[in-house]
């Protein structure tokens, strides 16, 4: 796990130690020196700790004008025993929400597991959101990911699901990954109706 790195090539769009509203910002990463574990694994030290044990994230672009971030995710995602959505959601999103980000996009490819609790988190980040028609979208997760996040019913706050794990993010600048994700919700939100 110690050379996945966090994306790099949308760094010319945007970078979260250097943007005074980040909560990264003024980090300092040293390249040679690894720190950060999940479990006994060492992770790249490009991966930010928001407080979580097991789970770390990646500010990948913030558009205040917009009102959207995407955030990429490496680890184990563990509301069960670490309470990885509050320590999300208190050290991570609610600076972002101060900013009015609004629309947030998880990407999870790197999420290798999921293990859900309660659901209050994601119901309280989604309350402090949708009256400014907010939402939050978790693309690109692992098959039995996706089946946990389901049964313990994210779906109702986090738009998750087959639709949105075939994002193929990578190839697009930040700008254009956000409207696809736009464009897939709004034709959800059309089929439902």
């Amino acid at each position: 796990m110690h050379d996945i790195e966090p994306y790099f090539k949308w760094r010319n769009y945007y970078s979260a130690e250097e943007d005074k509203k980040s909560p990264f910002y003024g980090r300092n990463y040293n390249e040679f020196t690894f720190t950060n574990k999940v479990y006994n694994y060492f992770i790249h030290p490009q991966w930010d700790n928001f407080g979580s044990q097991t789970l770390y994230a990646k500010l990948l672009i913030v558009d205040y004008e917009e009102g959207y971030a995407i955030i990429e995710l490496i680890g184990e995602w563990n509301d069960c025993l670490n309470n990885d959505v509050m320590f999300l959601k208190r050290y991570f999103v609610d600076h972002l929400i101060k900013h009015d980000i609004t629309k947030y996009i998880l990407v999870c490819d790197n999420v290798l597991n999921f293990h859900g609790d309660d659901n209050c988190y994601y119901e309280e980040w989604w309350d402090d959101i949708k009256d400014e028609d907010g939402w939050i979208c978790i693309v690109n997760t692992l098959d039995h990911v996706l089946d946990e996040m389901e049964r313990v019913q994210t779906q109702h706050y986090c738009e998750i699901g087959e639709t949105f794990n075939d994002i193929d993010w990578r190839k697009k600048s930040p700008q254009m990954t956000y409207h696809e994700i736009c464009y897939i919700r709004a034709n959800k939100i059309k089929q439902l109706h």
